[in-house]
């Protein structure tokens, strides 16, 4: 089924595309996820019209990437099984108001989308991207909340607060593909050997209802994952429990880099704080300890 573009005034995502590698298709994901909160706080968002002269000139839509996760706050489906909700879905709802575009939305999976803008397959990625210095080097980013890396375990479990990564030596870590907590522990599991002990095994999935899922049968120890999904994960599955944060993170929409639209995304942001949508999108999802002053185009990875 072709993607159809979609009114920012109309902006409940509806996707398309292949379920998840667990065997769990959209309306399964629906159904674990049928509390999800459905509170309506964009369709007040008016045009701002000195944001949306920022846009270069004669743009009218954009191309917005996005990946399913399966859990809130990040993106998954409404009970239909075919409409996206979640955090990311807000704000970029928000943006698009505020800007006065229309958004054509595809679905990919989240390792893919980075790589992806570069070749102007799509024009931005909106799926809790991560500031890091590595990622600034080929992406640009207009940032809007502030999440990070933490670690959550089964209740069961003796592990506690994770301060070093040579407390996971002999683990099996398990976490999502391409992203920052992958990174994170691959380039860290030579702390173990180097200190005379045996290597974690990373474990990476597609789908974060997969990672669970290993978690609770046992074939993983730990899970490193963001600090506001961990939060609500254990919040909402029986048997878990929140570690603690390992690293902070800004988070922002994803652009190739030298982008002449981050300026408008910027003033989009900033205006949803002066209106106060900012705020209500965090309370919906129980985010505000995420709360930014105000949108930074590209800043520096944070050091923690």
């Amino acid at each position: 089924m072709p993607f159809a573009a979609i009114t920012s005034a109309a902006l409940l995502l509806t996707a398309c595309g292949s379920g998840d590698p667990d065997g769990t298709d959209a309306s399964g994901v629906a159904a674990k996820n049928a509390e999800v909160p459905t509170t309506d706080v964009v369709s007040a968002v008016r045009k701002d019209d000195a944001a949306a002269r920022l846009l270069p000139a004669g743009t009218t839509s954009l191309t917005v990437a996005v990946s399913v996760g399966g859990t809130p706050p990040g993106t998954t489906y409404l009970a239909d099984g075919k409409t996206l909700t979640g955090q990311d879905v807000d704000f970029t709802k928000a943006v698009a108001r505020v800007l006065g575009i229309r958004l054509k939305v595809e679905q990919a999976s989240f390792e893919a989308i980075l790589p992806a803008l570069d070749s102007g397959k799509y024009d931005f990625g909106a799926s809790n991207f991560g500031v890091t210095d590595e990622r600034r080097k080929t992406i640009d980013f207009v940032t809007y909340i502030n999440d990070g890396q933490g670690f959550a375990t089964r209740e069961d479990s003796k592990l506690s607060k994770v301060t070093d990564l040579k407390q996971l030596c002999g683990l099996n870590v398990a976490t999502s593909a391409g992203t920052t907590f992958e990174a994170t522990l691959e380039q860290s599991k030579h702390v173990c050997t180097d200190a005379g002990k045996k290597a974690y095994q990373v474990q990476t999935y597609a789908e974060s209802s997969a990672v669970w899922s290993s978690l609770q049968q046992g074939r993983s120890d730990i899970v490193m994952s963001t600090i506001n999904g961990l939060r609500y994960a254990v919040a909402h599955q029986k048997g878990l429990k929140f570690l603690n944060e390992y690293h902070r993170l800004d988070v922002g929409f994803a652009f190739k880099k030298g982008t002449d639209l981050a300026p408008a995304f910027q003033a989009a942001v900033n205006k949803l704080h002066s209106d106060g949508t900012y705020d209500r999108i965090l309370k919906k999802w129980g985010t505000t300890g995420s709360a930014i002053g105000k949108s930074r185009i590209s800043p520096p990875e944070l050091k923690n």
